[in-house]
């Protein structure tokens, strides 16, 4: 029994061993080469997409940043445009305001607030000038030129004439008003005023010839404070 027992366990294994180099033949090895480098291409494959994705992502925000800073450029540039003409209007429009709405004598200055003061039945009661040079030169010479003046009036008179200084066709600029005191109806105030003397020009030269010794008078008795 001992005997046969061996040689049917030999034979087993003899069984066994030979399914084993069966399984191991070359055409099994070329399966299994298949296999793995399906599973290699499988992996590339994958890291590939993945990569790819990194990358257009990458582009993506790129695109991104180009456009914005090409649409920034575009805003930038947009006040830039006809810069020239825009130039050329702009000092169109300077000239015109320094013709019509800037005295060029303190003869002017005196006359248009006599006659404001006038016509709104206010009194004039002192007005001293001073003179401060903030363009030198050139055709757009100017002069700032600083009023003091007191007045007296009924109340309602007194408001027309300073809502007319506001809207008056010279140009005048209010500083301050102070209220001096109150008398049988009339009122008194201190008004300051600024406005700019410019270059004469023009037919301007023979008529400030004309004013020139009202002029000095106002000068020659108006001091800076």
């Amino acid at each position: 029994m001992t005997v046969m027992a061996q040689n049917v366990s030999a034979r087993g294994m003899q069984g066994i061993s030979v399914r084993s180099r069966a399984l191991f033949t070359k055409l099994n090895i070329y399966y299994a080469g298949v296999a793995v480098l399906l599973l290699v291409n499988l992996y590339l494959l994958v890291h590939m997409a993945l990569a790819w994705r990194a990358a257009h992502s990458q582009n993506a925000a790129a695109l991104a940043q180009q456009q914005a800073v090409l649409k920034a450029a575009e805003i930038a540039e947009k006040p830039l445009e006809g810069l020239d003409g825009k130039l050329a209007k702009a000092t169109d429009q300077a000239d015109a305001f320094y013709q019509k709405r800037l005295p060029y004598a303190s003869s002017e200055v005196a006359g248009e607030l006599g006659a404001m003061a006038k016509k709104q039945g206010v009194k004039l009661t002192r007005v001293q000038y001073s003179y401060v040079p903030v363009l030198e030169g050139g055709a757009g010479a100017l002069t700032e030129t600083r009023i003091d003046a007191s007045l007296n009036g009924d109340y309602k008179p007194l408001v027309l004439f300073l809502n007319g200084i506001e809207r008056d066709k010279m140009f005048f600029l209010i500083n301050g008003v102070t209220l001096t005191g109150q008398q049988s109806g009339a009122v008194g105030l201190r008004l300051r005023l600024t406005t700019y003397l410019r270059a004469p020009v023009g037919k301007d030269e023979v008529e400030k010839s004309e004013a020139a010794a009202n002029d000095d008078a106002i000068v020659s008795g108006s001091k800076a404070q």
